[in-house]
């Protein structure tokens, strides 16, 4: 049986940080926080993060923003010290706006595998929240302007009084078996080159529970019929917001029939099929995920 527990180890799901929620309203220790000397800071630079690569790649949080005006969002406590996200995307030569930064912005998915994990789990914590303040500057209730609050954790409309909270849209992701194989497939977004195979997923819909999300999704994308559902794990996935929710499931039929619009392919494949993977072509999808995971830990039940 699976480990339930195993995908806590997974890239982005453990951020070493103490949320310390119960600050968030508390506008005077904020401040003593940030103006700390131990505070900490991550850069968010349009989408980028801040990162030293050498000797290896690690994530700069020393670099306090120069513009008092840049107060950044709490994001809690890591070792005891204050960590404050700050968005710098309005500048157009961001480094300047820091003070002793080094590095460079890149895109955290590109960083697959390389950073620590307290770090990727900690910078996936500061663009998810950062994003999505992004696109919260207006009210969807009235369109009026937003403006950050409880630390940077509520959007408050100046209109019209609302309150918008951060969003994370939930996806299952399944893992099918039957037998001794499992069914994986390919979908139009994944890139042609890379010709990898991967679990398939889905959003969940208003007024569906997890496990029909799972057997809705498996017969819409490839046609086939799902019985038992068993949770394993999840896994944070801030691209841009998404929380993915991994499943095992039973199928009940065999044969598939593709929905060509989603899918550009899919197929059963045994353990053997998986190991010798290069021989015939094909990839599995990158180590940072829980599909990898979901994947993996099927395989080495079969040793």
């Amino acid at each position: 049986m699976p480990d339930t527990n195993a995908a806590s180890a997974l890239l982005y799901s453990s951020a070493a940080l103490d949320r310390a929620g119960h600050r968030r309203t508390d506008a005077g220790w904020i401040a003593q926080a940030r103006a700390s000397a131990e505070a900490l800071f991550v850069p968010y630079w349009r989408g980028r993060m801040l990162i030293a690569l050498e000797p290896a790649p690690q994530a700069v949080l020393t670099a306090r923003p120069r513009d008092a005006a840049l107060a950044g969002s709490f994001l809690g406590l890591m070792a005891g010290r204050p960590v404050f996200a700050v968005d710098v995307s309005a500048s157009e030569t961001p480094l300047e706006t820091l003070a002793g930064a080094g590095g460079e912005f890149l895109d955290l998915r590109g960083l697959t595998g390389t950073l620590p994990a307290g770090q990727a789990g900690l910078l996936a914590t500061a663009k998810g929240l950062l994003y999505w303040q992004s696109r919260t500057r207006f009210c969807s209730v009235c369109g009026g302007a937003c403006s950050a609050e409880r630390a940077g954790h509520t959007m408050l409309c100046g209109q019209c009084g609302a309150e918008h909270f951060p969003r994370t849209d939930p996806a299952v992701i399944m893992l099918v078996t039957r037998g001794e194989r499992v069914l994986l497939g390919q979908s139009h977004k994944f890139p042609v080159e890379r010709n990898f195979f991967s679990t398939l997923a889905g959003f969940v819909e208003p007024g569906e529970s997890l496990e029909d999300a799972v057997r809705r999704e498996t017969l819409e994308e490839v046609g086939v019929t799902v019985g038992a559902v068993r949770y394993i794990g999840s896994q944070p996935w801030p691209f841009p917001a998404s929380l993915m929710l991994g499943y095992r499931a039973e199928a009940l039929s065999e044969t598939i029939t593709l929905d060509e619009e989603e899918m550009r392919a899919a197929a059963w494949f045994t353990r053997e099929d998986l190991v010798n993977r290069k021989q015939a072509g094909f990839n599995l999808p990158p180590k940072d995920s829980i599909a990898r995971r979901l994947i993996e830990d099927w395989m080495d039940e079969g040793r």
